[in-house]
């Protein structure tokens, strides 16, 4: 099991990028939580098996078909898996 943070940079609010990616982590299996940020990205934490969560990774570099992703900031991510994958309030 791994588990991964991703910081989302370019047109990525306002163009249902959370939802797409709730969509995405659940038919992979991840679990986690994914909310927008008051800079403009949207952040996300994944925990799963290591290619169900590198696969949603590898779909957020191009998002949902109205989003232009730029680039994405990963790094490790810690505590415990939530159960499921949900939208968290922005920050």
């Amino acid at each position: 099991m791994i588990a991964r943070r991703a910081q989302i940079h370019g047109r990525v609010q306002g163009v249902f990028f959370r939802a797409w990616t709730i969509d995405q982590a659940r038919s992979l299996g991840v679990r986690g939580w994914v909310r927008n940020r008051s800079d403009g990205s949207v952040e996300l934490e994944a925990f799963g098996e290591d290619k169900a969560v590198e696969a949603l990774i590898d779909r957020c570099r191009t998002g949902p078909p109205a989003a232009r992703v730029e680039r994405i900031e990963l790094r490790e991510a810690e505590g415990d898996a939530p159960e499921g994958f949900a939208k968290r309030p922005t920050l």
